[in-house]
């Protein structure tokens, strides 16, 4: 049985207008069954043991920070914040890339998703993915947020258009990019065109950049972060943090509602997520450690991306990195079971900023101030340990403001002004919890348990950590708890848990030396106040400059 392709006369009159003519079949809106069929007989994706659909990405595994751009264009070039991060392209050449794109797909089948970004109706954006893949458009249809009204649905207007293409390559000679693919965003066209990479993130992230760009403007914070909720709707926790802080883990809680794993909009009515689905990542993942996950990498919808597969058995193997690191699963929240397919809840009570520190230097759990708050959310620190394994001794830092400076196109201060406002005006409670190490810097010390980990969260969202004693940190000044249940109190105190207490001190200023940096680069323009809310390099670390403990 074939595949029906739907097309109305204003469906052809749409893409007529976008530019796209002469094509060949087009699949409207096809339910994810169809997709499946498609990719398959397309030769595009092959059928796992229990359901989900593999796909490889070809040359590109990753986003590709340096091949995204911004048009130079009159609606947004004040309000854009220009630099390393966001990269001009001349408009002029945006429109030669896009009538060259265009004649590409002339003569190709195309799949068109029509779906919203945005579980607020109040701020719901409406957008259209066209792709020459049958697994791209199944990507979107699990990530975004789908119309169930066929009749709304035969009426959606799209307020943003992607244009995707992964087979056309761009001539940076010709188009002004930096390689042979792109993701290239004109707000003032309201039109996205990507090409030269079949890594589906692209899409998802440059649908997140468009939320970013409108919604603050609105007086809406966009956040990159998960979201859930315990007893009720307005028990709301979310949780900052950049790829391999935890962010997804410690947010699929079998004991809380899951809003979001990714990205949220926090409005005068409460929390919302962006998406209709998750895009986990899921090399080495486990039944025991996050089984929530797990079960959704064994279930029809799902889409895995590089993750290896025996062809013979279709079984797939989550421990194989041989493809990339970045394996992942993209599947619609209503495979997590306890989650909320409203998309919605109340206002932020609890705010965890999670940083992998393979320095070693920072507390398990420390708690904030509203300047602090808004001096950690601008720096936005993790580390990562560069190459393999084998043979590193020192980490890398990484900064990356707002917990996401590729997909902010305003300023940072805009999105940290928004936080702090919103922090003060429902007293939300901000903590700083450190999933990396412990008794040393990454090859000395011991990464923190996840069982620890998940016991300071426990602790901060039910409120135990609020009467206990803390002390102050001298270098980064958080207010430290001495104790916390189901934590040992020896590694409440970074520099206690290290053997040798002034290496301890040389890597914490070090560290905060680094902070100072990237604040003076990428948030120069932050208020007094939250600049000396920053850690202090010169201060003392020995145990009798960190005070007594108070509550």
């Amino acid at each position: 049985m074939k595949t029906v392709a739907t097309k109305t006369q204003s469906q052809e009159e749409n893409l007529k207008y976008l530019g796209l003519d002469n094509l060949g079949q087009v699949y409207w809106n096809l339910p994810t069954a169809a997709l499946y069929e498609e990719a398959i007989r397309r030769y595009e994706a092959a059928l796992s043991h229990l359901g989900p659909l593999v796909v490889r990405t070809g040359q590109y595994t990753g986003r590709l920070p340096e091949d995204k751009f911004f048009v130079r264009e009159p609606s947004s070039e004040s309000k854009i914040c220009w630099g390393k991060v966001n990269r001009p392209l001349d408009a002029g050449k945006f429109d030669t890339l896009k009538h060259r794109l265009c004649a590409y797909l002339q003569g190709k089948d195309i799949f068109v998703e029509d779906c919203y970004a945005g579980a607020d109706k109040n701020y719901r954006l409406p957008i259209r993915i066209v792709s020459e893949r049958a697994t791209a458009a199944l990507f979107a249809r699990t990530m975004f947020i789908r119309e169930l009204d066929l009749h709304k649905l035969a009426r959606h207007v799209p307020e943003f258009t992607v244009l995707h293409a992964p087979n056309f390559h761009a001539d940076s000679a010709i188009d002004g990019t930096h390689s042979e693919a792109f993701v290239v965003v004109h707000f003032g066209k309201k039109l996205i065109l990507i090409g030269g990479t079949g890594y589906a993130g692209e899409i998802k992230k440059s649908i997140f950049t468009v939320m970013n760009y409108l919604l603050p403007q609105k007086g809406v914070l966009a956040m990159h972060c998960s979201a859930n909720y315990g007893s009720d709707e307005n028990d709301v926790a979310i949780f900052f943090g950049l790829s391999g802080t935890g962010k997804t883990t410690l947010s699929a809680d079998p004991n809380r509602t899951l809003i979001g794993d990714d990205e949220h909009g926090w409005s005068d009515s409460g929390a919302f997520n962006f998406e209709g689905g998750c895009y986990a990542k899921v090399i080495k993942l486990s039944r025991e450690g996050e089984p929530e996950i797990y079960e959704t990498t064994r279930r029809f919808g799902t889409l895995l991306e590089n993750v290896t597969m025996d062809m013979r058995t279709r079984h797939v193997d989550l421990d194989d990195g041989s493809l990339t690191e970045n394996t992942r699963a993209a599947y619609p929240i209503t495979h997590i079971p306890n989650m909320t397919r409203s998309g919605t809840a109340g206002h932020p009570q609890h705010i965890v900023m999670l940083t992998c520190d393979a320095f070693g230097v920072l507390p398990p759990v420390s708690r904030l101030t509203s300047a602090q708050a808004m001096y950690h959310f601008l720096a936005g620190y993790t580390a990562k340990v560069a190459g393999t394994e084998a043979g590193i001794k020192e980490p890398q830092a990484t900064f990356s403001s707002c917990f996401g400076a590729p997909f902010m196109a305003l300023p940072p201060t805009v999105y940290a002004k928004l936080l702090g406002e919103k922090i003060a005006r429902h007293n939300v409670d901000v903590w700083l919890i450190n999933t990396g190490w412990s008794g040393g810097a990454y090859g000395q010390g011991q990464r923190i348990k996840l069982g620890f980990t998940r016991a300071m969260v426990k602790a901060v969202l039910s409120g135990a950590l609020k009467g206990v004693a803390t002390q102050p940190d001298p270098i980064f000044g958080f207010a430290v708890p001495l104790t916390c249940p189901g934590v040992p109190d020896e590694i409440m105190n970074p520099r206690n848990a290290w053997k040798d207490k002034a290496a301890y001190d040389r890597k914490a200023r070090e560290l905060a030396v680094m902070f100072e940096k990237h604040f003076m680069e990428n948030a120069s323009d932050a208020s007094a106040e939250v600049k000396q809310a920053g850690p202090k390099p010169q201060n003392q670390t020995n145990a009798s400059a960190a005070g007594k403990g108070h509550a």
